[in-house]
């Protein structure tokens, strides 16, 4: 299958694709050294750039974060199952608990899974009881705590 080039169809080609690996190893990434490393012009790289956001594909510039190093010593991964008309309006509140990592609906085991970080088990315990479990509409919390992410 042929790669096409961002555009009418939205997609990347083998550049873009290099570009983004770049990018992915490390965000801070100057676009002078992208384009070192790929014996482009630095315009080249800028250009492709802003493409690739334009169309969406790259959402945004962010840092991966060691829970751990800020006293955050317990990570959960959490599915919630839910009364399905109040599907959306559970995700919407777990996207509130402040210490919710992210939030996706899903199908499989669970309807909803989150990430929450805590300093230990006994505020992860607090968040489930107090702010999980007391929206309207959850009918099943399953937790499951992370003991160490190989790759992020």
């Amino acid at each position: 299958m042929k790669i096409v080039s961002i555009g009418e169809h939205g997609m990347v080609d083998r550049l873009d694709i290099k570009i983004l690996q770049l990018l992915e190893e490390d965000a801070s990434i100057p676009y002078t050294e992208i384009a070192r490393k790929l014996k482009l012009n630095e315009s080249t790289v800028r250009k492709r750039v802003a493409a690739l956001k334009q169309e969406g594909i790259i959402r945004k510039f962010t840092v991966i974060i060691e829970p751990a190093k800020m006293g955050l010593n317990t990570v959960a991964i959490i599915g919630v199952d839910v009364d399905p008309p109040k599907l959306l309006e559970v995700a919407q509140k777990l996207c509130e608990i402040p210490e919710t990592r992210y939030v996706a609906t899903s199908t499989g085991d669970h309807m909803i899974m989150t990430e929450i970080w805590t300093r230990d088990g006994k505020e992860l315990s607090k968040i489930i009881s107090e702010k999980i479990g007391t929206i309207d509409g959850v009918k099943k919390i399953c937790p499951s705590i992370i003991l160490e992410k190989l790759k992020v």
